[in-house]
């Protein structure tokens, strides 16, 4: 059952889109939104970057605490669930169509993340490129977090070749295999609502927590802080998830320095 290479630029549409959105409840939405405004020093006018935002409920609820975001998402129906989302709340947003590696930005952003399990979906090269292309979105010493539980320490322990679970309406079925060769988990997710049925290939490549700080360090970022819960449980075997702080490498300048950028505000923090 082993996914093609770009499994993702056609696995979130239909039932996958609405089970995500009816697993990710708004209490568990604020708590991340919480972790990241706290962690990634933000304060209202922060320009933020949401890479992949997916729905944008995370850029929602930090547009809401005054937040300038920032979503990039490859996935049409994702953007629209966000854009409409915004729209209703009036929260301005600034939304994006392209791969997550797709960034045009260069020190634009004091913050950026990667939140619901968006991490390693490509080969290493590919995940690579991910991290870098953030890097260059951020200014000098800017922050970013990297929420996963794609991590050795924390899906090993834990590892089930079968999950099942009912969410409303929805029935959700995994089938996992994790492919020593290649290091990554090879999914079938089968998702069903009534008559409707969806049957689907995915692939995650695992890294363990050593590696995917060196990947940040090899980018600029340096890695100041790792969690194992939102609560800030330190990160160990068997936690549940790895969150990773780290700052981008690099003296924002001052404002009475020569050629120094007036542009670029002062950090909280």
């Amino acid at each position: 059952m082993n996914a093609p290479n770009n499994w993702y630029e056609h696995f979130f549409s239909g039932l996958a889109v609405d089970f995500w959105r009816a697993a990710m409840t708004d209490d568990t939405t604020q708590a991340e939104a919480d972790f990241f405004q706290e962690h990634l020093r933000l304060a209202p006018g922060s320009r933020v970057l949401d890479v992949p935002c997916g729905d944008g409920r995370l850029s929602l609820a930090l547009a809401e605490r005054g937040c300038a975001m920032t979503g990039v998402d490859i996935s049409a129906e994702f953007l629209e669930a966000a854009e409409k989302s915004a729209s209703e709340r009036d929260l301005p947003i600034a939304l994006r169509r392209s791969d997550m590696r797709d960034l045009p930005w260069s020190a634009q952003f004091d913050a950026a993340f990667c939140a619901g399990n968006s991490f390693g979906f490509f080969d290493d090269e590919g995940n690579r490129a991910y991290i870098e292309a953030v890097a260059r979105s951020l200014k000098p010493a800017g922050w970013f977090a990297l929420d996963t539980g794609w991590v050795a320490e924390a899906l090993f322990p834990h590892f089930r070749g079968k999950i099942e679970m009912e969410l409303g309406a929805i029935r959700f079925l995994a089938e996992n295999r994790y492919e020593p060769r290649t290091g990554r988990v090879e999914n079938r997710f089968t998702i069903s609502r009534g008559k409707e049925s969806e049957s689907k290939l995915a692939s995650h490549r695992v890294y363990s927590g050593v590696e995917l700080t060196g990947l940040l360090e090899e980018a600029g970022l340096e890695p100041v802080e790792m969690f194992g819960s939102l609560t800030e449980e330190p990160f160990r075997l068997g936690s549940r998830r790895l969150l990773i702080v780290a700052q981008k490498r690099g003296r924002i300048p001052s404002p009475t320095a020569p050629g120094a950028a007036a542009s670029v505000p002062t950090r909280r923090g």
